[in-house]
């Protein structure tokens, strides 16, 4: 049946698709899915860009098990994504509470509604802050590697394969500064937290001061493992080293290929957006439930409309957790 506006001067058509309406659905339900079609062609095209460069330089893509390894109050602590796997089940539960409150709204029972909503929106929160805090020890390291003038990057290990990092065995050189005259003065210098730990000479005096290190590529073997050179190579290829990387940021990883750096900002970072958008709108429902407005109205389809956003949204990211993740 088709809706009408009266106003004083006119009736205007609020659907005028005639006497059926699409699905059954309402008009703004209708936006909503129209949206969230438009939106999830916009991640399959960011996740089909991932796995095409992924599968072009698959040698040196860098390893999950060996980037997401940290828990929270568990410094030193290998857990190879645990805590990865705790936000995702945090978002899904989110979900879960985010179906109660719909349901509750069809049964125009309020109280239950709010309550299954704060749910929602505390999930929400929690994750977008684990989110943040996953990036923190994404763009800070662990362990630390050196760039060669090729573009090749090289990681540390001792004799039984595992990592060290550089502050275990470089040492620390006199600083030699340099008076600049004033056609080599600069009106802007480099900002202080850009300039890498140690030096290149730094790393390489304290790899030569520690005969048991060897030197780990970011190359994989057929067995899906690092590849690491003699000590004989490492110390020929360490001659090479030009930067050294602690972290990741947009030039420059230390887990491998930088474009899995690019990536993992762009993609968890428009969908973090995204999850931040859920958050906000849900307390704005939120409180609209609190004021009643749609109990007077005998229709809680706000809650449904934004419902409907929020699975989308934790639809999107078990993809993405797939594939950065998983795959």
């Amino acid at each position: 049946m088709e809706a009408t506006v009266t106003t004083a001067n006119n009736e205007e058509k609020t659907w005028g698709g005639g006497d059926i309406q699409p699905l059954g659905a309402s008009y703004g339900k209708m936006m909503m899915w129209f949206f969230i079609v438009s939106d999830a062609l916009t991640f399959s095209g960011f996740l089909a860009a991932y796995g095409f460069s992924r599968f072009k330089f698959i040698e040196t893509w860098p390893l999950a098990d060996e980037v997401f390894t940290h828990f929270p109050f568990m410094h030193g602590v290998s857990a190879p994504m645990y805590y990865v796997a705790l936000m995702t089940f945090i978002l899904i539960f989110s979900s879960v509470t985010m179906v109660l409150a719909v349901d509750a709204g069809h049964q125009l029972k309020k109280t239950k509604v709010a309550i299954y909503m704060f749910l929602t929106i505390i999930g929400g929160i929690i994750f977008v802050g684990s989110q943040a805090w996953e990036w923190k020890n994404f763009i800070k390291g662990e362990y630390g590697a050196v760039e060669t003038k090729g573009g090749s990057l090289l990681q540390f290990v001792d004799k039984e394969g595992k990592r060290v990092a550089l502050e275990e065995f470089a040492v620390k050189l006199p600083e030699q500064r340099v008076a600049l005259t004033r056609a080599e003065g600069k009106w802007f210098m480099e900002d202080a937290e850009s300039t890498p730990t140690y030096s290149v000479a730094e790393i390489q005096a304290g790899f030569k001061a520690h005969p048991d290190l060897l030197i780990r590529t970011e190359n994989l073997t057929a067995k899906k493992k690092k590849t690491v050179l003699t000590r004989a190579e490492s110390e020929s290829r360490l001659n090479d080293a030009k930067y050294v990387v602690e972290g990741a940021n947009l030039t420059r990883n230390e887990y491998g290929s930088k474009l899995f750096a690019d990536f993992f900002f762009f993609i968890t970072g428009f969908h973090g957006f995204h999850v931040f958008s859920g958050i906000i709108i849900n307390i704005i429902i939120f409180f609209n439930v609190l004021l009643g407005t749609y109990e007077k109205r005998r229709s809680y389809e706000m809650v449904e409309k934004v419902g409907l956003y929020w699975h989308f949204v934790d639809l999107v990211w078990v993809f993405v957790f797939t594939v950065f993740y998983l795959v």
